[in-house]
């Protein structure tokens, strides 16, 4: 019911005086990705020369160094770059998302927002879901990429190759459904932690100790749909 509202606001809140605000959504944007930018690349690196460690270890034993690249680029765009983005933006934004309701939920903000005329779900959701569907697929992409040069880093040295010939080869071994597979997945990532999130924060009571237990529950309850619907992506898109 949350996502139809927020899509109905978005659609036709402005015929019924109840628009969603741009300025909202740039600012939301800004806390859920250009904020995650640094941590989001820093894992991402990190996950991209673990990947080059172990491919290298483990295709190296069968004599296989020369399938590292497409292993590598296939693991990261199809897999790895949307999930760690995932993971990381649900413990940033999700607890953000489920503390921020919470609070104001036992304030009682949310029912003076009521009061005045301003839908909360037009004001509070709406705006967060927009930025999330904007972001999280725009960091995916950063973080494949950085994740990319992190295995790259890596491996032109036992490969023999520089960082641009890696690049190189990656790029013309990756097809296009590797890349939209990965993106396609944040998609549905976003909503997700969003949807977990403000459904989390709206249902808080018991004053400032129930606002903590929704930040923990909403974080823990978006990892596990994320891995959750992961593992379904993977099971249908590679039949």
């Amino acid at each position: 019911m949350l996502l139809i509202d927020s899509l109905r606001f978005l659609l036709f809140g402005w015929r019924h005086g109840q628009p969603v605000r741009l300025r909202m959504i740039f600012e939301q944007a800004r806390q859920v990705g250009v904020d995650a930018i640094p941590i989001v690349s820093l894992l991402s690196f990190t996950i991209g020369v673990m990947l080059g460690i172990q491919f290298i270890a483990a295709l190296g034993e069968f004599g296989a160094e020369s399938k590292v690249v497409l292993a590598a680029g296939k693991s990261i765009t199809r897999e790895f770059g949307a999930l760690i983005t995932a993971i990381v933006v649900a413990g940033r934004s999700g607890s953000s998302f489920a503390a921020r309701l919470g609070s104001m939920v036992v304030s009682q903000e949310v029912d003076a927002l009521a009061v005045i005329g301003i839908e909360p779900v037009r004001y509070l959701v709406a705006p967060a879901l927009v930025a999330m569907l904007i972001m999280v697929p725009t960091l995916t992409v950063l973080a494949d990429l950085v994740a990319l040069i992190g295995a790259g880093l890596y491996c032109s040295g036992p490969l023999d190759m520089n960082l641009a010939s890696y690049m190189v080869s990656t790029l013309n071994q990756l097809e296009p459904r590797d890349i939209w597979e990965g993106v396609s997945k944040s998609f549905v990532f976003a909503i997700l932690i969003t949807l977990i999130g403000v459904s989390t924060g709206f249902s808080v009571s018991g004053g400032a100790e129930g606002v903590g237990r929704a930040t923990t529950r909403a974080v823990v309850l978006s990892i596990s749909a994320i891995v959750i619907a992961d593992m379904l992506f993977s099971y249908f898109l590679n039949r």
